[in-house]
């Protein structure tokens, strides 16, 4: 069965494992969920993923789950643009999410970053999800 929504899934993957307490995730692999994983990775929220090629030649995302005290580190991982309804901004609609303390993720012409990124290099885009 195709997935309608693939980074969506993903996001979903992580809230479930970090409900669970689990260490580690796995979602199947593409380019975009990657980006995401570098942008999560690159902010703190998970201490890291890998890719591992499986026995029928595809490839899954590995991603290591960080917790504070037993507590994830992630409180809220919310999709914003969906396949459905996709949501752009321009730099000036660009505001801070948490009044800076989480970031949204942005799938720009230059690559996937945070908002504020993409604030210093003046570049909107696709709002892809939001992180505190």
């Amino acid at each position: 069965m195709s997935m309608s929504d693939p980074l969506g899934d993903m996001l979903t993957r992580i809230r479930n494992a970090q409900r669970a307490n689990l260490p580690t995730t796995q979602c199947p692999h593409s380019g975009v969920r990657q980006s995401v994983c570098d942008v999560l990775k690159d902010e703190g929220y998970i201490r890291g993923y890998s890719v591992v090629e499986q026995d029928n030649n595809k490839k899954e995302i590995q991603i290591e789950l960080k917790y504070d005290e037993g507590q994830p580190v992630i409180r809220e991982l919310t999709r914003i643009s969906k396949p459905g309804c996709r949501v752009y901004s321009k730099i000036a609609d660009l505001q801070p999410f948490h009044n800076g303390l989480g970031i949204k993720v942005i799938s720009t012409p230059r690559g996937v970053m945070p908002d504020y990124k993409a604030r210093n290099e003046n570049v909107g885009g696709e709002v892809l999800c939001q992180v505190y």
